[in-house]
């Protein structure tokens, strides 16, 4: 199953010249945790979280007007639209990162994957599983 076919969505997204404060409004209005952020190509540049908003204004006393681009980690790590669910998890736990912002073949923004978003994959496909696999074979041992 190609990610892109499974996780395209509406990602919520601030560009790096918006401010910490339109972030945060982003992040409540969709009640999410993070936002992508992108250039004006359409291509992600960073992800930040509602923790790094938290951090910036409560530890390091940034404006709320702050850009965005201030408060980014340095490096976004994207997967490809075409990989699989497999290689998500292997991103996930190599990079350790909960959100991985989906990109086209051009590097530009079709959808995002988070930890969430598999896990609950994973509890379908487990469902799954137990109704066509395990449970007709308990049930014929009966």
């Amino acid at each position: 199953m190609k990610l892109g076919e499974q996780f395209k969505k509406d990602v919520a997204i601030v560009a790096p010249e918006d401010s910490i404060r339109q972030a945060a409004h982003v992040m409540n209005e969709r009640a999410i945790g993070a936002v992508v952020v992108v250039n004006k190509k359409g291509k992600p540049v960073g992800v930040v979280t509602d923790r790094d908003i938290a951090m910036a204004v409560a530890v390091d006393e940034k404006d709320p007007s702050t850009q965005v681009k201030e408060i980014m980690p340095n490096e976004v790590i994207t997967i490809g639209e075409n990989e699989g669910v497999f290689n998500a998890t292997q991103y996930i736990m190599g990079y350790q990162v909960r959100r991985l912002p989906i990109v086209d073949s051009d590097g530009k923004l079709v959808g995002i994957v988070t930890m969430d978003d598999l896990l609950n994959l994973l509890v379908r496909e487990l469902g799954n599983l137990a109704e066509g696999g395990v449970r007709p074979v308990l049930a014929a041992a009966e």
